[in-house]
């Protein structure tokens, strides 16, 4: 799994429609320039209403700063709208947010849906669950309006968890899925599906762009791509399957050696992970050739490694995609740092791997449902 905001940039039409994510990262990285943002966010740092500018749809949430782990944005659930933090996931399929008959202690730490406050609520029996690699959650099926900035999505199915487990700590509400329907753990129309539908977004595809250190500005954009975020030309890779956003990787290499994937392999591009993910022994093969030893349930690696360790490399669809080591070696709060290289839980016969924010911090990514494909092109 597992997510600030860009003023003054507007939309190339009416049709596009962009959703600032909150970036959450370590409180000593503060916002840096002198910009209408920062402005604001120093008047009124915690105030959840929305900016909007003539002439675009571009929809603007103040930026807070926590963990260097997710990006999350806002949508509001009910009439009236009740706001809620999530992660917009290309991940997995379904949009959850805690119930307020939830009791879990998870529950406890975020905002609770109350269903009987909304005007548009329409329960249902149907139950579900689903198991992330960091939780899980239990819960039911309900309707209502949900609206990401100026979408609309009247009557959408969405889950609303009664029980959750290792999500006490996590500074995020719920869940909003951008993968797949045949996906979906609840069987519900996942909101882009309906949108799509519905017409609502002129173009079916959404983009993301994940803001690097000391840059504020992370984006999702709906209907359509606003070319500034990203520098040349946008090279399409084909899924393996209109299924889930996995492409073909031909390749990983380091100082020009094969380390991974010899024989080509799958990688999932995950906006709801935060780290690059593959099979255990490919991962601590690559943990040795940097120096990186176990400390925890992290690796940890000189800080001056920094300057010195090679890019590692990931070839797909021909085009090489370089990882450096300032992208893949991060430092915690105690000023140590460590490697962003982890193991993929997940059994498969195959090799596969998952490309998570570590990754798409570097490169900007579109997701074209209407040709199955994904765009990837180095960011701004």
């Amino acid at each position: 799994m597992k997510w600030l905001v860009l003023l003054g940039l507007v939309a190339f039409s009416e049709c596009i429609v962009k959703i600032p994510l909150r970036r959450v990262k370590t409180m000593r990285k503060t916002l840096s320039g002198k910009n209408m943002l920062n402005n604001f966010l120093k008047e009124d740092p915690y105030r959840l209403s929305q900016i909007s500018f003539r002439g675009s749809n571009l929809t603007i949430h103040p930026l807070r700063n926590i963990r260097d782990i997710f990006y999350v944005g806002n949508i509001t659930i009910g009439t009236p709208p009740q706001e809620f933090q999530v992660i917009f996931d290309t991940g997995s399929s379904d949009l959850w947010v805690p119930s307020i008959d939830c009791n879990s202690t998870s529950c406890a730490t975020h905002v609770r849906f109350r269903h009987l406050q909304s005007s548009t609520f329409r329960p249902t029996n149907k139950t579900f669950r689903i198991i992330y690699g960091s939780g899980r959650m239990n819960g039911v099926i309900a309707y209502d309006t949900v609206r990401i900035g100026d979408l609309v999505s009247t009557d959408q199915p969405f889950g609303l968890s009664v029980e959750e487990y290792g999500f006490a700590h996590k500074r995020f509400d719920g869940i909003l899925g951008l993968n797949y329907w045949n996906l979906s753990w609840s069987k519900a129309m996942p909101i882009f599906d309906k949108l799509k539908n519905e017409g609502a977004i002129s173009e079916p595809v959404f983009a993301f762009y994940l803001s690097k250190d000391k840059r504020e500005g992370s984006v999702v954009m709906f209907g359509g791509v606003d070319h500034r975020y990203y520098k040349g030309e946008l090279k399409w890779v084909p899924l393996i399957q209109a299924v889930d956003w996995s492409v073909h990787v031909d390749r990983i290499t380091m100082n020009r050696e094969v380390i991974a994937c010899s024989e080509g392999c799958a990688a999932l591009v995950d906006t709801g992970s935060s780290n690059i993910q593959g099979p255990g022994r490919l991962i601590d093969n690559i943990q040795r050739i940097i120096g990186a030893t176990p400390r925890g349930s992290k690796y940890y690696v000189s800080c001056s490694a920094v300057n010195i360790l090679p890019s590692i490399i990931f070839t797909i669809n021909g085009v090489n995609y370089p990882v450096p080591p300032r992208a893949y070696i991060l430092k915690d709060s105690r000023g140590h740092c460590y490697t962003t290289f982890k193991e993929k839980r997940v059994r498969r016969s195959t090799e596969s791997w998952v490309l998570g924010e570590v990754f798409l911090r570097l490169y900007f990514s579109v997701f074209d449902r209407g040709n199955d494909r994904i765009g990837l092109a180095r960011a701004v």
